[in-house]
């Protein structure tokens, strides 16, 4: 008989929190993670791997970004002639409640805010943050796991490796640029991880179509550039997985200047 397994989302009360950079550590050429303390960072909500907040950037010159105002229906917009909050969405990577520290991996791509911030971040600088706005509880009784993430999205599969338990069979997809973005991935699951450079040639496109997928229940977790997905959630589907098990959003699309999670398409 077939185990029950039901993904639960929580929702989290919603709380704007200033944040000080503590420490910056360059993990390779193309990632960066800053490391954020402070006194309000009591009460921060991290429930599950994916779990993402909207970082608040200070405008070029200034000292300190321009905070979200929250309404009952969540933001709200500036009055009128109001300078406008800078932010995007990034996912946490840890949590540190008692030394009251937060890690956010920043992929160093292209020249939006985050990036341009990220890459001359030193201690003492102040960003914000808010969320996150809920977390996706997934079982950890499934028979297995499909993961698959590219930049933007390898601190959250990072996190879904650290997180599942014990001898969980977990079959993992990366895709970078080149060898010298692969980064040392900590896990207890019986995980083979596959990384995929770009300069030769690979992606997550390619290589998962391909990939063969155990017996049993398994749940998937694919996130990346949004219309390099499209494809991979297609063949997905037509394998006749459960759509309740079956995730792949887009955290970014190519051409945009921002795509604010996250892009899964009902096609």
């Amino acid at each position: 008989m077939t185990t029950a397994r039901e993904v639960e989302l929580v929702w989290h009360d919603l709380t704007p929190r200033l944040l000080e950079v503590r420490r910056v550590h360059r993990l390779s050429p193309r990632m960066v993670r800053v490391t954020l303390g402070g006194e309000q960072l009591d009460g921060f909500c991290y429930a599950a791997p994916d779990d993402h907040v909207k970082v608040f950037f200070p405008e070029p010159g200034a000292e300190l970004p321009v905070m979200p105002t929250l309404g009952e229906d969540g933001l709200e917009p500036p009055p009128p002639g109001a300078p406008l909050p800078i932010y995007r969405d990034y996912t946490v990577r840890h949590l540190r409640p008692e030394q009251r520290e937060l890690d956010i991996d920043f992929a160093l791509h292209g020249h939006g805010p985050g990036a341009s911030w990220a890459a001359r971040a030193t201690p003492g600088q102040r960003i914000g943050v808010l969320g996150p706005r809920g977390s996706n509880l997934v079982p950890f009784s499934f028979d297995w796991y499909l993961l698959g993430a590219d930049e933007t999205a390898l601190p959250a599969l990072a996190a879904w490796l650290e997180q599942l338990p014990d001898g969980a069979t977990v079959l993992a997809f990366v895709e970078v640029a080149d060898a010298g973005e692969e980064q040392e991935l900590t896990t207890k699951t019986a995980a083979t991880v596959r990384w995929l450079h770009r300069d030769r040639g690979e992606s997550l496109e390619t290589a998962v179509p391909a990939a063969a997928l155990p017996p049993g229940d398994g749940y998937v977790w694919i996130a990346g550039e949004a219309s390099g997905l499209k494809p991979i959630r297609r063949h997905l589907r037509g394998l006749g997985l459960n759509r309740d098990w079956l995730e792949v959003d887009g955290y970014w699309k190519r051409g945009t200047v921002n795509l604010d999670h996250h892009e899964d398409d009902d096609e």
